[in-house]
């Protein structure tokens, strides 16, 4: 069995509260041996290429420090000022910078000169997410026959969208350097596809995409997450106490939770208004639910992430302030992470779940609350229909973020909804979570590249 070098952004730390993308990719890692390639997270003056391994739970682990210079043009420039906020359809938001462009293009370039040596001819490489594009092509250049994968965590625009990106036709042509290419849902896979064949003029045909003499697999895979350890979780003594504390706290009324990073695409803004309008209509429930809302900050470099802080926080404020008693308060927003087995607690306690981006390329917090109910007792999922999520999760109430109206009918809904409902449509989802979860992800992709045929990379 070929071993797989798997290569990131961000490397996996360990230990037990991973998230699901790290629990798939270090048991894959574990199956076949190999090495996980990443940036380390910290800073040096001076970029040497220098590795610094480490091995945990029987994983290798490869990382390298960036200077201060790559991480403002490559991290904080063009994938997260630039790639990202195009992605998730906010051009508005989406800044388009020479020097961001030239420090991703390099940092790529670092990547590849420094993960070279590792690389043995009979690994398959496995590429993770929009930070490494062009990693594909750079390695190509480099002499690298391997079979190579890219798999795309968040969304695909619509092709008139991404054409906005100065250089989106370099950018899509060097990810044809790949032999596969994965997607959280078929509708990302076909604006990709889209792409590809008007802008490109590739020809598809069954998933397959042949250009300038290469074929290309594309791939609808969904991620999961461990369904069965997440489930174990719920009975972990942190997770019972969390469950009874919020309970307890809950006094009597239905708690409704989110739990999003704090992030323009997340829907906080639509969430807390649509919320706000369930109260105003129905006035006699406002002493009988709650909302919690955590959201972690994240990229407090990023103007605009400090933005939707400030906007959240205001807004927050003027709906307490306005409908709050002395013995109620409407949203309690805290601004901090927590470890999956207090989330599981939290998740466990709420009638509901409220998750609604305005897009997201799949959104395993939909998943891991279902995965946290009480299959007795279950709450409801309300989920935005612009997840990937949404194409396996069908018996969630759907709904559209932007429509306030939409988010609070929802909200009464699920506030309404008899038992015997509520375990019917919790039992259709957790069918799929159980079914579709990490671990099938991981060998979905990894036996589609070990099933190229090896005379792609001749046209590579």
């Amino acid at each position: 069995m070929s071993r797989i070098i798997v290569i990131s952004n961000r490397v996996s730390a360990g230990g037990g509260n991973q998230g699901g993308l790290a629990v798939a990719l270090s048991a894959a890692l574990r199956q076949r041996g190999g090495v996980w390639f990443g940036w380390s997270g910290e800073r040096t003056d001076s970029f040497t290429g220098d590795i610094n391994f480490q091995r945990r739970d029987g994983v290798t682990t490869a990382t390298v420090d960036l200077e201060d210079q790559d991480i403002d043009e490559y991290y904080n420039g063009y994938a997260n000022r630039t790639l990202w906020p195009l992605f998730h359809y906010r051009i508005d938001l989406a800044e388009y910078e020479r020097d961001f462009a030239g420090g991703y293009q390099r940092a790529n370039e670092r990547f590849a000169d420094t993960v070279r040596p590792l690389i043995e001819p009979s690994d398959l490489i496995w590429v993770q997410d929009y930070h490494m594009f062009p990693l594909g092509a750079e390695l190509r250049q480099r002499g690298v026959t391997n079979r190579i994968g890219f798999f795309l965590h968040i969304p695909w625009p619509p092709r008139r969208l991404l054409n906005t990106l100065p250089e989106a036709t370099t950018l899509v042509a060097s990810l044809l350097a790949y032999d596969v290419i994965g997607f959280q849902s078929r509708e990302w896979l076909e604006s990709f596809a889209d792409y590809a064949r008007d802008e490109l003029g590739g020809e598809i045909e069954d998933d397959v995409l042949r250009w300038n003499g290469r074929a290309v697999r594309l791939l609808d895979c969904p991620i999961g997450i461990d369904a069965k350890a997440f489930v174990e979780m719920t009975a972990t003594p942190r997770a019972r106490l969390t469950w009874r504390q919020m309970r307890d706290s809950a006094d009597g009324r239905e708690m409704i939770v989110g739990v999003d990073r704090l992030d323009y695409s997340k829907g906080l803004e639509e969430r807390f208004l649509g919320y706000e309008r369930y109260l105003l209509q129905r006035p006699e429930q406002r002493k009988e639910v709650f909302l919690l809302q955590i959201a972690p900050p994240s990229r407090a470099d990023v103007t605009s992430y400090q933005r939707i802080r400030n906007t959240l926080e205001g807004l927050a404020g003027r709906i307490n302030g306005a409908l709050a008693d002395i013995d109620w308060v409407p949203i309690r927003y805290v601004n901090q992470g927590y470890p999956r087995d207090v989330l599981a607690g939290v998740y466990r306690a709420s009638r509901i779940g409220l998750v609604t981006p305005l897009r997201d390329g799949m959104n395993l917090v939909a998943k891991e609350y279902v995965a946290a109910q009480n299959p007795e007792d279950p709450g409801v999922l309300i989920l935005s229909r612009f997840t990937g999520a949404a194409e396996q999760m069908p018996d969630a109430l759907l709904v559209n973020p932007h429509s306030a109206e939409e988010v609070a009918d929802a909200i009464h809904q699920a506030l309404s909804m008899q038992r015997d409902e509520r375990i019917r449509r919790w039992r259709a989802l957790m069918d799929g979570v159980e079914t579709y979860d990490v671990m099938w992800w991981s060998d979905r992709f990894t036996s589609a590249l070990a099933d190229v045929v090896q005379s792609n990379v001749e046209n590579a």
